[in-house]
C-alpha cells in the first residue's frame, strides 16, 4: 500500500486514477508521495520515507530540486498538460494589447449612468482604437509546448511567426508549422517583431533576459508578453521602456507592485493555467507519472533525475539506485550481486547532469544485505527495492 499527500487541493479527476493500492493521508511524513501546485517546499523539513514529488503543472521554481536528488527523491512535472489553457491567454493578452479593450470596458463601466451612453459612445470610441494583429510580427522566444502552440494558432490569425529555441527538439520541429521562421539569433527576434512572448524556463541565464538592452535592440511601439515568470523581465527596465515610449504594453501573467497599475501593463492575476481542463489534465498526467514511479521504478517527465523507463517488473526482483554521476560506479554495483550469486537479467543507467539512476532487474528478490552493500558505496544517495 502506497501512502500519498497533497500540498494543495488537487483535481478528484486525477486522485480518482489511483487505484486501490494507494491511500491519502493528511501526515506529509506518512507519505511515499507528495502531490503539489503552487506550495513552498524549500523551508520544508522532507520525510525520509517520500520518494517522488509530483508537480500539477510545469514551473518547480517552488521545489527544492537539488535538495531532492541528493536525498534521492524524484520530482515530476507536467509538461504540455496547462499548454492549450496558457496559449490561450497569451493569444488574449496580444488582442488586449493592440486594442485598448480594457479601457472600452472600463469606459462603459464608468458611465454606466448616462441615458444617452450608445450615442456617447460612438464620439469616445476613438480613444480606445487600436490596431489588428493580422499581418503583424510575432517573436517567440522558446518553442516548448506552449511557445508551439502560440505560433500555429498566430500563424492561423495571419501573423508572421519568428521563433527562437537553440533546443528545439525534434518532436516539437514535427509539431511546429512550416511557415514559422526559426532564427538562430535572438536578436533577430528583437529587431523585426511586433509583439514578442517569452516562453521558457527561469534560469540563470535567462533570469531578466527581457532589459534595457535587449529593449534597446526592440522596434519602436514593441508589445512584451510574459506569461513563463515574472523573473524572465527586468520590469523596472521594461516600465521605463514603457515610459519612453519604446515599449507600448507589457502583457504579464504575474501580479507585483512593480507592475500592478502602471501606465502600459495589463497585469493578469495569474490565470494561465487556471481553467478546469489544465487542472484535470496536470493532476491526471501527475497522478499517472507518480503510479509508475512507485509500482515500476520507471521515470518519464521528472525536472531533477534522467528520464528512465524499463517497462513493468516481471522479474522477481528490480532495484533502483540513485547515484552520483561518476565512472566506475556500475561495476561496482554488479560486483554486489555477483558476490551474493544472484543474475541480473536487465539493466538500464541514465544520467542528468551531476546525477544518475540505475534500475536492475534481478532473476531473485534482492536481499536485505545486498541492499545495505549497495547504500555503502561511495556516491550513492539512496537505494531502492522496487520489487
Amino acid at each position: 500500500m502506497f501512502k500519498y499527500h497533497c500540498l494543495n487541493p488537487i483535481a478528484d479527476i486525477g486522485l480518482n486514477k489511483f487505484t486501490g493500492n494507494y491511500e491519502k493521508t493528511e501526515n506529509v511524513n506518512e507519505a511515499d508521495g507528495v502531490l503539489v501546485r503552487s506550495a513552498a517546499m524549500h523551508d520544508m523539513e522532507l520525510p525520509e520515507k517520500l520518494l517522488a514529488v509530483a508537480r500539477a503543472g510545469a514551473g518547480v521554481n517552488n521545489i527544492p530540486l537539488d535538495k531532492c536528488a541528493e536525498k534521492g527523491i524524484v520530482v515530476f512535472n507536467t509538461p504540455g498538460a496547462n499548454a492549450n489553457g496558457v496559449k490561450e491567454l497569451v493569444i488574449a493578452g496580444m488582442l488586449l494589447a493592440s486594442r485598448d479593450i480594457v479601457g472600452g470596458i472600463n469606459w462603459v463601466a464608468a458611465n454606466k449612468d448616462d441615458k444617452n451612453i450608445a450615442k456617447t459612445a460612438e464620439k469616445e470610441k476613438k480613444n480606445f482604437a487600436g490596431t489588428e494583429i493580422q499581418d503583424k510580427k510575432l517573436g517567440l522566444i522558446g518553442l516548448g509546448a506552449i511557445g508551439i502552440k502560440v505560433a500555429n494558432v498566430a500563424r492561423h490569425l495571419g501573423m508572421e511567426v519568428y521563433g527562437y529555441d537553440p533546443y528545439l527538439s525534434v518532436d516539437a520541429a514535427w509539431n511546429l508549422s512550416r511557415d514559422v521562421k526559426h532564427v538562430l539569433n535572438v536578436d533577430e527576434i528583437y529587431e523585426n517583431c511586433d509583439f514578442i512572448s517569452i516562453h521558457v524556463p527561469l534560469v540563470e541565464t535567462t533570469r531578466g533576459m527581457l532589459n534595457k538592452d535587449a529593449i534597446a535592440k526592440m522596434k519602436e511601439g514593441v508589445v512584451l508578453l510574459n506569461f513563463a515568470r515574472d523573473l524572465l523581465a527586468n520590469e523596472e527596465d521594461v516600465i521605463e521602456g514603457i515610459k519612453s515610449g519604446k515599449v507600448r504594453k507589457y502583457v504579464t501573467d504575474f501580479p507585483n507592485t512593480i507592475t500592478a497599475g502602471q501606465e502600459g501593463c495589463i497585469v493578469v492575476p495569474h490565470l494561465g493555467a487556471s481553467t478546469e481542463e489544465s487542472e484535470d489534465n496536470c493532476a491526471k498526467m501527475a497522478v499517472k507519472e507518480m503510479m509508475d514511479y512507485l509500482e515500476n521504478g520507471n521515470i518519464i517527465n521528472s525536472v531533477n533525475y534522467p528520464d528512465c523507463d524499463m517497462g513493468v517488473c516481471t522479474q522477481a526482483g528490480r532495484v533502483a539506485i540513485f547515484h552520483k554521476n561518476k565512472a566506475n560506479m556500475i561495476t561496482r554495483f554488479t560486483a554486489c550481486f555477483g558476490d551474493e550469486g544472484i543474475n541480473i537479467t536487465d539493466m538500464m543507467n541514465k544520467s542528468k547532469g551531476e546525477v544518475a539512476y540505475t534500475m536492475i532487474d534481478l532473476e531473485n528478490a534482492a536481499t536485505e544485505e545486498m541492499v545495505n552493500k549497495l547504500k555503502v558505496i561511495e556516491g550513492v544517495f539512496r537505494v531502492r527495492v522496487v520489487k
